[in-house]
């Protein structure tokens, strides 16, 4: 008991006894004084520890919040039925778009119906006009004319006239092709397949005035004062004019000047297609071998111009008597001249010159040599039209 009181005295005074001998020291005093002293210091102990104890019961310990398995009750809920406050209504207007929230690195998938095309796939593409798009309808028509072109016309332009004649039979069915087309198609092409498609016509619509009236018929005064025995004039003098000859395309009269007229000077204002149309004569263009198409068509039509301005009568330049002869085509009153007045018209060189003729010459000049461009614009010289051969080009 002795030692537990020196212990609480150790611990509540701090007081430590380190010194041997002052514990000899004290054994040595009265030993009434010292069970005196022990005695009040160990009641004091006492009554320090009874008032800790005391404030240490004066707290209700806490209630515990463990809960056993029995005090748990599972909570029913109506799967039917939730609960009000935690539902939130999103209200959307019509055509309004839900965001998604997307988490880094998660795939977002956009559901389509099916047959339903995506916005995007298409709004491209219905922005552009149907000439301006960059992927224009595929035009298989002007494949039609490809046979018989291949078949009866040689590389130098010249016409198997007796073999069309036998199997003219190819060429009415070729004519139905166009007779037949529908408009609403034709008018889905792109610009320059439209040109094609007209050229070809055009030329296969005179193949088939010629071979309706194969063999020529010429009579003796004529052939001795005036035409060759072959010219195509004898033709014209038949049916009363050759340009004035009418053919049903897509179920519509049309003749061959109405064309030039509408389409390549009116409509599309294209003063190369000129050089494309065959006339049945020598002197003319040479017909082309295969049908024009548009994808190819400018290309095509250089080449042509380029071999037309090659012949000598085409374009020649006499310094002795100061002329320059042109192709009789460009000729402004009787032929095309008057049809390059829109696009090359300008006053800068050949001011001298009369507009249609100025804007001949400067068509000219991008197909001339750099020496034959100059005289034109630096020389004196008189413009003459060099004279159409009328004589059928056939191949013989």
């Amino acid at each position: 008991m002795m030692v537990f009181y020196c212990v609480q005295i150790r611990r509540r005074t701090g007081f430590f006894i380190k010194n041997r001998r002052l514990i000899n020291g004290y054994r040595k005093m009265n030993k009434f004084i010292v069970i005196a002293m022990l005695a009040s210091i160990g009641l004091a102990c006492i009554n320090s520890c009874t008032s800790t104890d005391h404030k240490t019961q004066s707290i209700p310990p806490a209630e515990s919040t463990k809960r056993t398995s029995d005090d748990i009750q599972p909570r029913k809920v109506d799967p039917n039925k939730i609960p009000a406050q935690k539902v939130q209504t999103a209200v959307l207007e019509p055509n309004q778009p839900v965001e998604a929230k997307q988490e880094p690195n998660e795939l977002l998938i956009i559901k389509t119906e099916p047959n339903e095309p995506n916005e995007s796939q298409f709004s491209k593409a219905d922005q552009n006009e149907p000439n301006d798009s960059n992927f224009p309808p595929q035009v298989d028509f002007h494949e039609k004319c490809a046979h018989v072109l291949t078949s009866y016309v040689d590389g130098a332009g010249f016409v198997n006239y007796q073999n069309l004649k036998r199997k003219r039979i190819e060429l009415r069915e070729l004519l139905q092709e166009f007779e037949n087309l529908d408009p609403n198609e034709y008018k889905s092409w792109p610009k320059k397949d439209k040109i094609a498609f007209w050229i070809n016509a055009y030329n296969i619509q005179l193949l088939n005035i010629i071979i309706e009236n194969y063999p020529i018929e010429s009579d003796a005064f004529t052939r001795f004062f005036k035409w060759p025995p072959d010219s195509v004039r004898y033709i014209d003098r038949k049916v009363g004019g050759i340009e004035k000859q009418k053919f049903s395309i897509m179920n519509e009269a049309f003749t061959l000047e109405r064309i030039e007229n509408r389409f390549f000077h009116e409509q599309f204002n294209e003063p190369k297609a000129f050089f494309a149309l065959f006339h049945g004569g020598l002197s003319g263009p040479p017909l082309l071998n295969k049908p024009y198409y548009g994808k190819t068509l400018y290309q095509q039509l250089e080449n042509q111009i380029r071999k037309t301005l090659s012949y000598s009568k085409s374009f020649t330049i006499n310094t002795d008597k100061h002329a320059v002869y042109l192709h009789a085509i460009l000729q402004p009153t009787s032929w095309y001249g008057r049809y390059f007045l829109d696009k090359y018209n300008t006053d800068k060189w050949f001011k001298d010159q009369t507009p249609e003729v100025r804007a001949v010459l400067n068509f000219l000049t991008e197909y001339l040599t750099e020496q034959q461009v100059n005289y034109l614009k630096l020389q004196n010289y008189t413009v003459r039209f060099s004279p159409y051969n009328w004589r059928l080009n056939e191949r013989r």
